[in-house]
């Protein structure tokens, strides 16, 4: 089966810095449509630089990858919603970061649990 169509990637979704042949104004691109009927309208599209389709392409990789279960070991973990992680080969459901699994700030609070636990025992 060959490819039909080409992944543009987060280009295709935003857009490039500047349409060909549209008017650009303040940083928003003006279009001319034809509805239905052919009656001309005015649609609107924002434009985004580069850096921000590089941050929003770090983000969408990082929310539809697949992650190892920290009670199976598998690496079936996926996003549901945000911050909603669900293991489909044990079930689990865990509550974590928006994008990402496991937070900075969630593994900083792991291991301070972890050295009181051990200041508890001691």
């Amino acid at each position: 089966m060959t490819k039909r169509t080409k992944k543009v990637g987060v280009t295709g979704k935003y857009g490039t810095r500047a349409g060909l042949g549209q008017h650009e104004t303040s940083n928003r691109i003006e279009v001319l449509w034809l509805d239905r009927i052919k009656r001309p309208r005015k649609l609107t599209f924002s434009s985004y630089g580069a850096s921000l389709r590089k941050q929003v392409k770090k983000m969408e990789i990082t929310q539809h990858a697949k992650y190892t279960c920290t009670f199976c070991g598998k690496t079936t973990v996926k996003r549901q919603a945000t911050g909603i992680w669900d293991c489909k080969s044990c079930k689990r459901t865990v509550a974590g970061g928006a994008y990402v699994v496991a937070t900075p700030a969630a593994a900083a609070m792991r291991s301070t649990l972890r050295r009181l636990r051990e200041i508890a025992e001691v």
